[in-house]
């Protein structure tokens, strides 16, 4: 088990074989809503053990995850999950204790007029990220043509299910106060599980320059910058990072 909680990987067994399961989790994303009563979750990745001479390699990339998912602790509590090819819902009915699938085979509208990001931090971002909100901000006027709301909860569990349910882009990306630890958030138990349900209910993720899914971890507590959702949006901010690299 790999938690974000935990410094060191904990083995549960002294010896793992093939086909034992390797968890990925953040048990509580969002801990800084909870005093204000805001939704939090948790997230988690599984994969599976398959070279039996390097069992103990937790440094997995993100396509070899089996399964990816989280749990929302809201209005209602929701688990959403991926084995891959398609995303679905089940909402916890606490009158028998049962999780019933409510949102089958959730699909991310491929464009949107919401983002999500931490506006606090604009005097830290980079000339692609500056560039993607400020058209935002321009709205109808500006060279979208279009108005745009954005939404921000400080719980990528809230950010990515609002997402899945209405389209929308994530951003926390790598700027000049945070580039020095490789990002925010953690690449084996947020952003690559994350990444993996977005993808597969449509959407894309990428740190800016690289595909999050395609990124060899080097080390199990590792920081990635994060952009995620809507795949037009995404790749439109991904255009504006390599425009930047060209220029």
């Amino acid at each position: 088990m790999v938690s974000e909680e935990v410094d060191d990987v904990t083995w549960l067994k002294d010896s793992p074989e093939r086909g034992d399961y390797l968890v990925y989790f953040d048990p509580l994303d969002g801990s800084s809503n909870l005093e204000v009563d805001l939704s939090v979750g948790s997230i988690f990745s599984i994969m599976e053990i398959e070279n039996i001479e390097n069992s103990k390699n937790v440094m997995r990339n993100g396509k070899d995850q089996i399964c990816a998912g989280y749990a929302i602790y809201g209005p209602s509590t929701m688990l959403v999950l991926t084995m891959g090819d398609h995303v679905e819902g089940f909402t916890f009915c606490e009158s028998d204790n049962t999780f019933y699938l409510t949102q089958p085979e959730i699909s991310i509208a491929e464009d949107s007029t919401e983002f999500a990001i931490n506006a606090s931090r604009s005097r830290y971002w980079s000339e692609p990220i500056r560039r993607y909100v400020d058209e935002c901000l321009l709205g109808k006027e500006g060279p979208r043509a279009r108005n745009f709301n954005m939404r921000w909860t400080a719980s990528m569990v809230a950010e990515v299910h609002r997402i899945l349910i209405r389209g929308g882009v994530f951003m926390y990306p790598s700027d000049v106060e945070n580039s020095v630890m490789g990002g925010k958030l953690r690449l084996l138990y947020e952003a690559n599980p994350m990444s993996a349900i977005v993808e597969a209910a449509g959407g894309a993720s990428s740190t800016g320059t690289q595909r999050i899914l395609d990124l060899t971890p080097s080390d199990h507590h590792q920081r990635v910058p994060v952009i995620l959702g809507s795949k037009n949006e995404v790749d439109r901010i991904v255009s504006y990072h390599k425009s930047s690299l060209n220029n």
